[in-house]
Parts: C-alpha cells; sequence; structure tokens
C-alpha cells in the first residue's frame, strides 16, 4: 500500500498537467483560473474561482481485511453460505431502493466527523435514500437506523471550509466494487461505493482546529460535518472504546446488547459512572490530545453515539465504527479485525503520536490492545481497561456473581483497571501526570 504522501504527490502533478493542458487550449476546467487572455479582458483576479483541493478515494476502510479473513481463504461451506448472505443482501438492497424510489425518496448525504493532520484529511461520508424532507443526523432508534437504505454510486460534491474538492484516480483501483471508468480523470465529484460509503483522503493544508466538510448531491441541499484537524504539537492521543467503556450496551450478553441498540431510546442510553472525568482530566494534561472513539457499533447508530458523547459531556473527536453490510470480497470484518486496523491507520496518520488505549474486557479489547502494542514498541503510553461488573457479564456467570471477561494483556505497556471512571483515574493519573511533564 502506497503511503498518502505518495499518492498525493501523483494526484498534485496529474491535476498540475490538466491545469495546463487546459491552459495551453485556451479553456477552463470547473472551478479553475480562466487563460490569461481572460484576465486582459477586464476578468478580476479576485473573482477568480479556488483552486480545487486534489483528494482520492481510500483504499477502502470498510473492505481492507488481511489475508485470513478474505473470503476466497475460507473453508468451501464458509465460502457458500456467506455468498448466499451476501447475495440476499444484494437482493434486499434493490428491491428496497426501488420501493424508495417508487415512494418519492432520492438519495442524501449521511456526513460523518472527519479527522486530518495539517498536509491531509480522512473524510467519511454515506449516501442513502430518505424522503424529501428527512434530515441527516436525526437522532433516532437504533432500529430505524439499521434499516437505512443505501443509495449506491452516488454522485457527491464535497468541499472543505467552501472549497471544492476534485477527485483524481491515482494508479490500479484497490477498492472490490466495479471501477467506473469517469473516475480515471479528474472531477468535480466523487462517487460512492455498492454500499453508499464514501472515503476519500484530500490533501489540503489546514491549520489545527475544527474545520468544515459539506457534502451535496442533487436535489439536495449541502450538508456539513466536523473536519478535526490535529496540530503537529500534539504528542499524545486517545484512542477509545465506546461500548461498555463510555457508553453502557452490556455487548457481551447478547439480547441486552440487541435492545440496547436496537430498541433503546438514545436519550436514555447511560455513561459508565467517572469516565467522562476520566477523559475530562486527561484532556486537562493532553491540551492538544485529540480523542478517537474507536467502535465496533455500525455506522447506522452514528448519530445515537455522537449526540451520546456530546450530552455526557466526553471531549469531541472523530468516530470511527464500522460497516456491518456484507461484502463480496470480505463479508463483515470482526471486530478485533476493525479495530486493529484503524489502530494501524491512525499510527500511520500520526508517526510522531503515543497513544493511551482505552478499552473494556468484556470482548476483545484487551488482547487487541497487546497486539497493537506488539506491532508498534515505544507507541503506546498507556493502557486502560475498564472491568465490567458480574451484572454485565453473560450466562452462567452473571448468576454465579463472577465475570465472564478477557485476561488483562501482558505487555511492556502499563495496563491500569478499575470497574469505574473513578477508579482508572486514581490509579492512572499520578503515572500520565508524570509524562505531561
Amino acid at each position: 500500500m502506497r503511503s498518502p504522501r505518495e499518492d498525493f504527490e501523483a494526484a498534485s502533478k496529474h491535476l498540475e498537467a490538466l491545469h495546463l493542458l487546459r491552459h495551453a487550449s485556451g479553456s477552463a476546467g470547473p472551478g479553475e483560473a480562466a487563460p490569461e487572455s481572460a484576465v486582459a479582458e477586464g476578468a478580476s483576479t479576485d473573482d477568480m474561482p479556488t483552486v480545487p483541493i486534489p483528494a482520492r478515494k481510500a483504499v477502502t476502510t470498510f473492505d481492507a481485511a488481511s489475508k485470513r479473513e478474505r473470503l476466497e481463504f475460507k473453508p468451501p461451506l464458509v465460502r457458500f453460505t456467506r455468498r448466499a448472505i451476501t447475495n440476499t443482501f444484494g437482493i434486499w438492497s434493490r428491491i428496497s431502493a426501488a420501493i424508495a424510489r417508487q415512494l418519492g425518496w432520492f438519495p442524501r448525504v449521511e456526513p460523518y466527523v472527519g479527522y486530518g493532520t495539517g498536509d491531509y484529511s480522512r473524510l467519511i461520508c454515506r449516501t442513502v435514500y430518505a424522503p424529501e424532507h428527512g434530515q441527516p443526523g436525526e437522532l433516532t432508534r437504533g432500529i430505524r437506523g439499521m434499516l437505512t437504505i443505501p443509495a449506491p454510486r452516488t454522485h457527491v460534491q464535497a468541499s472543505i471550509d467552501d472549497t471544492p474538492l476534485n477527485t483524481v484516480q491515482v494508479g490500479a483501483s484497490e477498492v472490490y466494487d466495479k471501477v467506473d471508468r469517469t473516475r480515471d480523470r479528474s472531477g468535480e465529484y466523487a462517487i460512492s461505493d455498492s454500499s453508499g460509503y464514501l472515503d476519500l483522503v484530500a490533501e489540503h493544508r489546514l491549520a489545527p482546529g475544527i474545520h468544515r466538510v459539506s457534502y451535496s448531491v442533487e436535489n439536495r441541499k449541502p450538508v456539513s460535518a466536523n473536519l478535526y484537524t490535529i496540530p503537529s504539537s500534539a504528542k499524545v492521543g486517545i484512542i477509545s472504546d465506546v461500548d461498555d467503556t463510555i457508553m453502557i450496551t452490556q455487548a457481551p450478553v447478547l439480547w441486552k446488547a440487541a435492545y440496547n441498540l436496537l430498541f433503546l431510546n438514545p436519550k436514555k442510553k447511560a455513561s459508565v459512572p467517572g469516565m467522562s472525568v476520566l477523559f475530562a482530566r486527561i484532556s486537562d494534561l493532553f491540551p492538544d490530545a485529540p480523542f478517537f472513539y474507536l467502535s465496533t457499533s455500525p455506522w447506522n447508530v452514528e448519530s445515537s453515539i455522537r449526540n451520546f458523547i456530546t450530552d455526557h459531556g466526553f471531549p469531541e473527536g472523530p468516530l470511527l465504527l464500522r460497516d456491518l453490510d456484507p461484502r463480496p470480497k470480505t463479508f463483515v470484518p470482526t471486530g478485533p479485525q476493525h479495530k486493529l486496523e484503524f489502530a494501524e491507520q491512525l499510527m500511520a496518520d500520526f508517526p510522531d503520536m503515543k497513544f493511551i488505549l482505552v478499552g473494556d474486557d468484556g470482548q476483545k479489547d484487551p488482547t487487541t490492545y497487546a497486539t497493537i502494542v506488539k506491532r508498534y514498541p515505544g507507541r503506546v503510553l498507556a493502557i486502560a481497561i475498564r472491568q465490567l461488573s458480574p451484572k454485565e457479564s453473560p450466562g452462567l456467570a452473571s448468576v454465579a456473581g463472577l465475570t465472564s471477561t478477557q485476561p488483562m494483556p501482558v505487555t511492556e505497556v502499563p495496563v491500569f483497571t478499575g470497574t469505574t471512571g473513578a477508579n482508572l483515574l486514581k490509579t492512572m493519573l499520578p503515572y500520565l501526570r508524570e509524562h505531561a511533564k
């Protein structure tokens, strides 16, 4: 896989060549400056359009599974079953999309919070079918979000702080969806994939802070989301799980997790006691530290989690969730694989940053975080693991008053444990305070 820097240089050269070619022919492309002759005839340089930002489609984070997780390496029965499910999902998508169009619904964009460095930004959104007056980001019960109808291969125009993005296809396509040949040249729009997702990397020098990304599709008003540009001075970042780490979902107990995800009023979701205070104290120690919320929850409930973070006083930051739509080549990536891939992406995006990893012992966070420490020595500052209570544990363990959880990882990095944020605060804060000096 090429680095973002290499792809950006190629993209920039490609755009520059297009600009020179169009100027030489005496015409300007969309969003480009007019030739000198037009300026000589009285056109003001102040009125000339902003030069577009070069952007490319990322190697999709939704299909980037390891070799052992690729469908072709699975046993025959697993391949048959997963392909049957994938084909059934494809049929459902086509039928539901046809019904949506008959009802007068048309595509809209669900914008997700992006992040980036001073040199480039990662932008993620999804195109879905919705009624004329439907609004993106509405706070709804999970069941409605899970029944969202994707609008595949929709043309999306995007901009950062009102500067438009120009998409360029660089090199060989690494996505698994059928390649749209119009992406082989510069374009004013990008095209969402077979499940409506659009994952872009844009080259743009931005000042640290919060910027706005705007998306628009035909017949809809533009929608926008925050873009967190992380300052180069930030030496520490926080990667936190969501389910049972900051928000009580009882994920190890399947039926309780399903109820909380699908049917519970989003406004009634409870916070893990003391975790927002812990995060606030960490933020005080490291004022420039970004918070990344990495979860195996689906993008369908992104608005619910985002509102929860705001309502319960957690530091704002990008959500990195999972796509649950089965894909032809990879099916659905597992939770640990999803977390590992996004953690590796963050390690690559911020090579000078050390991370504090926060999770719980109800699923596989301890093992996943131990793997990250092993793969990236010296890059993890500390690990915090919230321990589930017996009531949050599944089956017979709960009846016996025991917990059925993951053992704590044995790593060279200190691991702090506790059942609440207050417990973690007492043991973890003195250690972090020493490293904040």
